[in-house]
């Protein structure tokens, strides 16, 4: 005779195991969806600078200390006084979502000033994300909405500051130097540094973006 019993409970285990089977299939699914989901909010938020086009309007901005500079589309301002040094960068956001900024810093290319364009570019290339503790808090918000161009400002005023002097040399010189730019979405998420070149031309300066480095996730390189 048929031991029911048993029977039973073979069927009782394995209709629990397919149960468990689409359960944990299901979880996988959902955890899946919900990871791309995650992502594409992610993207629809990212915000990524670049130098503005020549062709993009020339923008003014005023410092605390009353000056006021202008900025032609792709260009930037790089005065020296005698009491600071003030800089100014016109940018364009090509991400989907609102910049908004952090914190910079400014520096020369270790080694020296190249002697060509081709050192120049290998020598930029070679270098690697700074560090956070390297940067400066900018002390009021500044943002550049997605699709759009705006400005990004810093001064320097104290004269014992070793990155005054060198950018005060800098300028008399016409040398080149770079300007990372630290900043997030408006969540304060996907932080980002962004490299730019600055590069003497005639009676201007130029911006040219050199490289992007994501601090929240995989680098696209």
């Amino acid at each position: 005779m048929a031991d029911w019993a048993t029977i039973s409970s073979l069927a009782t285990a394995g209709g629990t195991l397919a149960l468990a089977g689409a359960t944990y299939a299901s979880v996988r699914s959902a955890k899946r969806s919900a990871g791309v989901a995650e992502m594409a909010l992610q993207e629809q938020r990212r915000p990524v600078l670049v130098h503005s086009r020549i062709d993009d309007r020339a923008q003014s901005i005023g410092f605390a200390d009353g000056r006021w500079v202008n900025i032609p589309g792709g260009a930037a301002a790089v005065e020296a006084t005698a009491d600071a040094v003030y800089l100014a960068l016109s940018l364009r956001n090509v991400g989907a979502g609102l910049a908004v900024l952090q914190a910079w810093r400014a520096h020369s290319v270790a080694g020296g000033e190249p002697q060509t364009e081709t050192a120049w570019r290998e020598r930029v290339t070679a270098m690697g994300a700074p560090g956070l503790e390297e940067f400066r808090t900018l002390t009021r918000d500044q943002y550049i909405p997605s699709g759009d161009v705006g400005v990004w400002q810093g001064a320097l005023r104290d004269p014992d500051d070793p990155m005054q002097a060198a950018l005060t040399s800098a300028t008399t010189q016409r040398s080149r130097f770079l300007v990372d730019l630290l900043y997030s979405d408006q969540v304060g998420g996907q932080r980002t540094i962004s490299r730019f070149g600055m590069l003497p031309s005639d009676d201007q300066w130029l911006v040219a973006a050199a490289r992007h480095w994501y601090l929240d996730a995989p680098a696209p390189r």
